[in-house]
């Protein structure tokens, strides 16, 4: 079973706060010679000063230290996305910065400038609503994995749904239970395309995984199944009698065996054993011509002449002469 384990942000915060203002990184910006990383103002209001990295003192160039400094939009995408409402009021900040210096506005992006369309926002915050939509998984819509387009009639069972983002799978999943009166022998399973999704995921953490765009609804599915643990259940309980049947003959055969001395009857059952393969009542044969006498004991609990011979274990006619004991699969028989 898979168990989730919750990280306080405190025990990240090492890797996500400068250490020139200790606050989290904005406008992460690392240098290249150590892969430090630091706020862009902060560290280039340092190198005005110094030519060394403030962390392990080396060399970031030797006349001009902000030609080795690149931005790195991947850790400021971290940042934003786990420390909830930091890039909701880092946009604010913006925009009531440059409302006040309407000059300086016209340099920069539309991030730069806290003007961030919808389309374009790569943040989620927990409260924020999202739009999506579930339909039923239909497995012959999808030839080699790409899904067919829809037709008119599977467009008209799509329903539309507006969650918090903080929402989670199990929660959809007992939505549609409820909705749909389904009985607990089935499970229902919520999928991203063919994909099933973990019931601990959010609606946040399907739109990160799959890089969800903002260009429509967020597109789920889900399907209906039996339950598989009750149907493991069924299967052992059926397999009980069966196993123990099968060893039950085995065990009893065995002990008769190693009790029993050869020439005494065997008083163990005639069902052959799992080691050798079940075998039918051989056919009673003429006597041939030299008029040999038949075998007056039973093969595997079935009479049997002296001329056929058992699939699984030959045995050879016996001359006239004095009668001699046998004794085939455990049971006694004489030849006279």
């Amino acid at each position: 079973m898979h168990r989730t384990t919750r990280i306080k942000i405190t025990e990240l915060n090492p890797h996500l706060i400068c250490v020139l203002c200790g606050g989290y990184f904005i406008d992460a910006t690392t240098i290249i010679e150590c892969l430090h990383s630091f706020c862009k103002m902060c560290i280039v209001r340092y190198l005005e000063t110094s030519k060394y990295c403030p962390i392990c003192d080396v060399q970031v160039h030797k006349t001009k230290p902000l030609l080795n400094i690149r931005s790195d939009k991947t850790l400021q995408d971290i940042v934003y996305k786990l420390v909830p409402g930091l890039f909701k009021n880092e946009m604010k900040r913006r925009r009531d910065f440059y409302a006040e210096h309407p000059v300086d506005a016209s340099n920069g992006s539309h991030e730069d400038r806290g003007e961030v369309a919808d389309e374009d926002k790569r943040i989620i915050t927990d409260d924020e609503i999202i739009s999506l939509s579930i339909e039923f998984f239909d497995q012959t819509r999808f030839v080699g994995g790409v899904e067919e387009k829809q037709t008119k009639d599977q467009a008209a069972n799509k329903r539309y749904l507006q969650c918090p983002a903080a929402m989670t799978v199990m929660h959809l999943r007992k939505f549609l239970r409820s909705k749909m009166d389904i009985p607990n022998t089935y499970q229902v399973e919520v999928m991203y395309e063919d994909e099933p999704l973990k019931d601990y995921y959010t609606l946040m953490d399907i739109a990160y995984i799959y890089t969800w765009r903002r260009n429509g609804p967020l597109p789920l599915k889900y399907r209906v199944r039996p339950n598989c643990k009750k149907m493991k259940v069924n299967h052992a309980q059926q397999e009980g009698p069966n196993s123990a049947s099968r060893s039950g003959p085995e065990s009893d055969s065995a002990s008769d065996k190693a009790g029993s001395p050869a020439g005494a009857p065997s008083t163990s059952s005639s069902l052959p054993s799992p080691g050798t393969p079940a075998q039918s009542p051989p056919p009673q044969l003429p006597h041939g011509p030299g008029g040999s006498s038949s075998v007056g004991g039973a093969v595997n609990g079935s009479p049997a002449a002296a001329g056929a011979q058992t699939p699984g274990r030959p045995f050879t006619q016996f001359g006239g002469g004095k009668p001699r004991k046998v004794s085939l699969n455990g049971s006694a028989t004489s030849s006279g």
